[in-house]
């Protein structure tokens, strides 16, 4: 099998890893300093980081796709579930529950993602995936009851949190059509759409406003976990599709967990540990899962960043560009086998 074949994975999985690692120490430093502090503020500011970011990382037309006017209504959906709806979610849980518990419980967004890409892209779910969501799912489960059983309103904050997965497999899901264009750009919009969305909701519920070093500090972690675990994010989801992604980026949580623990949470019990311990089998057993067979690439004509060394990329230039570009293409219909990933260039039916 040629080599350049098996890249996209590759180049997904890091890409993934690198999302889950910034997005994944976020979640302690958020708890710690976002205490006494109201979720939409906490949400504005986390966001406002972001859309820094965004701005700062933008590509020239040449490089990237622009972001279009027909993107607008997703966007708005991508920011309401992702930049309102999710960290605002968290941010009130984080306040009602340990670290360590609602670390672990955003790994139900890889959950929430597999499921809503395959019902939305038709994203292929074996029984070695179907297996991996169901552990997945028991291991959520647990720490509710481990939590339940430990103290009497810890629970309430992980169901916060679990309403946080689920709006963020949405984000996620509905990321997936824009993980064509700029990443740089969609972070900004995204960002900026959320954090007016929540100052406005802060002003509205008179919450607290935070000191100047507070606000540095989420704004801060907004800007790494947020914004550039985000752009890292939609890369991957390029590379390999919404499903798979999710599942790499669900070794956040252990990322997060174990920060938490190093900072002094000593909440986990025996539940938890099992329930961390069957949801990291999960992620393992969806990431071993390899999907090759005969398919067929009907005429795709689109825009978006592309080199000509992956093998699907064989158009002319007159003289050839070296590295990444972007411009508007055809593909020619082809039938071949190899191993692929649900990328822009292998939606199809199975």
């Amino acid at each position: 099998m040629p080599l350049h074949l098996n890249l996209p994975a590759l180049r997904g999985g890091l890409l993934a890893l690198l999302a889950a690692a910034l997005f994944g120490v976020s979640t302690p430093l958020v708890q710690k300093l976002g205490q006494g502090l109201g979720p939409f503020t906490t949400a504005a500011l986390l966001y406002a980081g972001a859309g820094l970011v965004g701005a700062l990382l933008r590509q020239k037309a040449e490089k990237e796709a622009r972001v279009l006017r027909s993107d607008m209504p997703r966007l708005l959906a991508v920011a309401l579930f992702g930049a309102v709806i999710g960290p605002v979610a968290l941010a009130w849980g984080l306040q009602r529950t340990s670290g360590t518990g609602a670390s672990l419980m955003l790994t139900l967004e890889a959950l929430f993602t597999a499921v809503l890409a395959w019902r939305l892209y038709g994203e292929s779910m074996d029984r070695r995936v179907w297996a991996a969501m169901l552990l997945l799912l028991a291991g959520g489960v647990l720490l509710i009851l481990d939590q339940g059983l430990a103290s009497s309103g810890q629970w309430i904050g992980l169901l916060a949190v679990l309403a946080a997965t689920a709006a963020w497999g949405t984000d996620n899901t509905l990321s997936r059509a824009l993980a064509e264009r700029d990443p740089g750009q969609v972070v900004l919009a995204k960002a900026a759409l959320g954090a007016a969305a929540t100052t406005v909701l802060a002003l509205i519920a008179g919450e607290a406003m935070p000191s100047l070093g507070t606000a540095a500090g989420l704004m801060g972690i907004g800007a790494t976990g947020y914004g550039l675990s985000l752009r890292f994010y939609l890369l991957a989801q390029r590379e390999f599709g919404a499903a798979r992604t999710g599942s790499v980026f669900a070794f956040a949580p252990f990322i997060g967990a174990a920060l938490a623990f190093a900072l002094g949470d000593r909440s986990a019990g025996w539940g938890m540990a099992a329930g961390g311990l069957l949801m990291l089998l999960g992620v393992t057993l969806h990431l071993a899962e390899s999907h090759d067979h005969e398919h067929e690439h009907e005429s795709l004509e689109h825009e978006h960043a592309h080199r000509h060394d992956d093998g699907h990329h064989a158009h002319a230039h007159d003289p050839m560009p070296e590295g990444a570009h972007s411009h508007r293409h055809r593909h020619r219909p082809e039938r071949h086998s190899h191993a692929h990933v649900p990328d822009a260039h292998h939606v199809h039916d199975h």
